[in-house]
């Protein structure tokens, strides 16, 4: 359930709140291409694969800017269209390996301390009101000051009862970057994340704040239309994303719902 490479910033903004300016989401410079030979022993797939790492700017200007993956210019070019990560809000990050979209939400929803001072918060609600992160994903994610991070299975028994307690109360959005290991088999890998999908709306139903938002990757295909619906019907606004880091070979989209309206009867 864990997330592939990214990471990033939005544009020169502020957010909700206070807090300092965001630094762009896009990658800058120019550089020029790099073309590698096949190496003995290593397959030509390999070697295409590399090559396409290395050419990649938002890989470079991930390493560049210390973020854990380049995934995370993907939320923070989601953020910059729908403006989901207010200053001081509480976020849920499902499958946050290695951390980089856990990096642009803390960046974004944490109060400075000058902020939280003009707001008269201290102690206790200094915490509560400075922003907060809680990530889980199947593999141990290396701490990241301000956020917290659990290690588990979203989808067995009693973990998303670990992640209401580490949150403490009502979220304001939640993420879910998860995708299963891809099988080849592009019916197969489609239901098999729209299934992650489903499963973490059906937790963001039941943490989501009253105006909170939930951003989940999908594939665009048949099986979307129930969870569509479902979003439409609990949201006032949903729309789909492609972010320019999306690659444009790749069938990801990301669906963006705000305004939660709570969960609303189907009778």
């Amino acid at each position: 359930m864990s997330k592939a490479g990214g990471s990033g910033r939005g544009k020169g903004r502020r957010g909700s709140g206070g807090g300092a300016s965001r630094s762009t989401s896009q990658p800058g410079g120019r550089r020029l291409a790099v073309k590698l030979h096949s190496a003995k022993g290593r397959p030509l797939s390999s070697t295409r694969w590399l090559e396409r790492q290395l050419n990649d700017p938002y890989v470079a200007e991930a390493r560049r800017r210390g973020y854990r993956s380049r995934a995370a210019f993907k939320l923070a070019q989601i953020d910059d269209k729908c403006r989901i990560l207010k200053r001081g809000a509480r976020v849920i990050d499902l499958g946050a390996a290695p951390g980089g979209w856990s990096q642009v939400a803390l960046d974004r929803v944490a109060l400075d301390r000058v902020a939280l001072d003009r707001i008269g918060a201290s102690g206790e609600d200094s915490a509560r009101r400075g922003g907060t992160v809680i990530g889980i994903d199947l593999q141990a994610i290396d701490a990241l000051a301000g956020a917290t991070f659990l290690e588990g299975d979203f989808l067995q028994e009693g973990v998303p009862e670990r992640l209401k307690a580490a949150l403490g109360g009502m979220a304001d959005v939640v993420l879910s970057d998860m995708a299963a290991p891809a099988t080849g088999h592009t019916q197969t890998d489609h239901l098999r994340i729209m299934a992650l999908a489903e499963a973490a709306y059906a937790f963001a139903a039941e943490v989501l704040a009253p105006g909170g938002s939930f951003v989940a990757k999908v594939f665009q295909g048949g099986s979307e239309r129930s969870l569509l619906t479902a979003l439409k019907r609990d949201f006032a606004r949903v729309q789909h994303v492609k972010p320019p880091a999306s690659r444009a070979e790749s069938a990801e989209v990301y669906v963006v719902a705000s305004g939660f309206r709570g969960r609303q009867s189907t009778e």
